[in-house]
């Protein structure tokens, strides 16, 4: 890490993962910066009048790949508007890499983010991304709010038809208690996995 200046969803776990990775660097000589889902440019002006003299900034993920699934985008647009070089750095995808961990199709896909929180509009998502697995072969990707998991597993296992195969990767690359399985529905009925504040990413395939 050459710079003290970052971007940050949270700016505890933030210096953790700096102190991690960079111990010799001074906590005190941290810059940081929120951005969230409700960050707006005129949230984040200091930090983008000093990136426009020179100034050198990471961008943070709080768990995967900055930009995807993940707020960081609205920054890296404004550096493109204003012709400031965006240099990406690899890093591990949990939604890359539930899908090449499921068996399904990894030449065409869709993620799809969060599905709805109202009842009635999440079946009919759920009914839609099974079309969609029909029709096309397509996987369909999606996640949940951890503690919600449990809850999105149960409408899963009574929306969709028991020959429908779905994925759940959870804890993905945990040493301890990683978890990946790909089944049929009628298979996960009888299999109920414990998900509750996990982080779980859901794809249906072929």
């Amino acid at each position: 890490m050459q710079t003290d200046y970052f971007f940050v969803e949270n700016d505890k776990t933030a210096r953790k993962v700096v102190k991690f990775f960079a111990p010799e660097k001074k906590q005190s000589d941290l810059k940081l910066f929120l951005l969230d889902k409700y960050t707006e440019n005129a949230d984040i002006k200091e930090a983008q009048e000093l990136m426009l003299k020179g100034q050198d900034f990471g961008l943070l993920s709080e768990a995967g790949l900055p930009c995807i699934a993940d707020p960081g985008n609205l920054m890296v647009k404004w550096c493109h508007e204003k012709n400031i070089r965006v240099v990406p750095i690899s890093g591990p995808s949990s939604i890359i890499l539930a899908l090449i961990s499921s068996g399904f199709n990894g030449q065409e896909f869709t993620f799809h983010g969060y599905l709805p929180i109202d009842k009635g509009e999440k079946k009919k998502q759920i009914l839609q991304l099974e079309s969609q697995v029909q029709k096309t072969g397509y996987s369909q990707i999606f996640m949940e709010t951890p503690y919600r998991n449990n809850a999105l597993f149960e409408d899963l296992t009574k929306f969709l038809s028991p020959n429908t195969k779905l994925c759940i990767a959870a804890n993905i690359n945990d040493p301890e208690h990683e978890f990946i399985k790909t089944k049929t529905i009628k298979e996960w009925q009888k299999q109920k996995p414990e998900l509750h504040k996990i982080p779980a990413v859901f794809v249906l395939g072929k």
